[in-house]
């Protein structure tokens, strides 16, 4: 078992890590897409006109209610074909094969994107609404309003939340190895059958999984202690 999981060519030790690293890179690029989009549907939804909140209703609602893994087949089979199709619109006639990487990153970032939205969008009608119209009582902006006011707290409030998010998007990233992208999953897959060992190597992913988002975690909860610093809690 250990001969299995080490370095060189006889053990599959450095193709599991090169694995686990391709999946922290397509977490870390999905769940900074998701923050985005998440926080621009998150605006739209408190602050947009009626057309804008149901287009962003409508997004949270169909990605959080059908499974992640419905969302991955529907962008790998039909983002080349879109793609193709606004090339054509241009004169281009050829084949366009979209890269595994690209559409993993993006199939996890929207479901992350979906996730996210609602966590900013509790963060900011947390904010008690008095001190956003003593904001314009003293002649503030809509920018300086968010950039002073809002966005600090916001940071407090929705970090407890985007944790979460976060370990959701780490977990997600074993859901494209369908794609045939060599993450940690893929590349766990691929070593059980080669070696006809599937405990072996779907227990050390387990573990590489556990390592990851137990290391997460800690830096979350330290990063809200950070943002916590001088806020009172009432007590009861």
């Amino acid at each position: 078992m250990i001969e299995l999981l080490t370095y060189g060519e006889t053990g599959w030790g450095d193709e599991m890590l090169r694995g686990a690293g391709v999946t922290v890179i397509v977490a870390l690029l999905a769940y900074a897409f998701g923050i985005v989009v998440g926080m621009a549907a998150a605006a739209g939804r408190v602050g947009g006109g009626m057309v804008v909140r149901g287009i962003v209703e409508a997004y949270t609602t169909v990605v959080r209610g059908v499974p992640e893994l419905l969302v991955i087949y529907l962008l790998f089979f039909g983002f080349s074909g879109a793609v193709m199709w606004v090339a054509s619109i241009f004169g281009y006639t050829g084949y366009i094969e979209v890269d595994n990487f690209v559409v993993g990153v993006l199939a996890v970032g929207i479901v992350s994107g979906a996730y996210s939205a609602e966590v900013f969008r509790g963060a900011l009608q947390a904010i008690p609404p008095g001190q956003i119209e003593a904001g314009r009582a003293v002649g503030m902006t809509g920018w300086q309003i968010f950039h002073r006011i809002q966005l600090p707290q916001l940071l407090r409030l929705a970090l407890p939340g985007l944790g979460n998010v976060w370990q959701l998007t780490l977990k997600d990233t074993a859901l494209i190895s369908v794609t045939g992208l060599a993450e940690l999953m893929r590349t766990s897959h691929v070593a059980a059958g080669s070696t006809r060992e599937p405990f072996t190597f779907y227990l050390a992913a387990a573990m590489l999984y556990l390592l990851m988002t137990t290391f997460s975690q800690a830096a979350f909860q330290r990063a809200e202690r950070y943002y916590s610093r001088g806020v009172r809690v009432a007590s009861g």
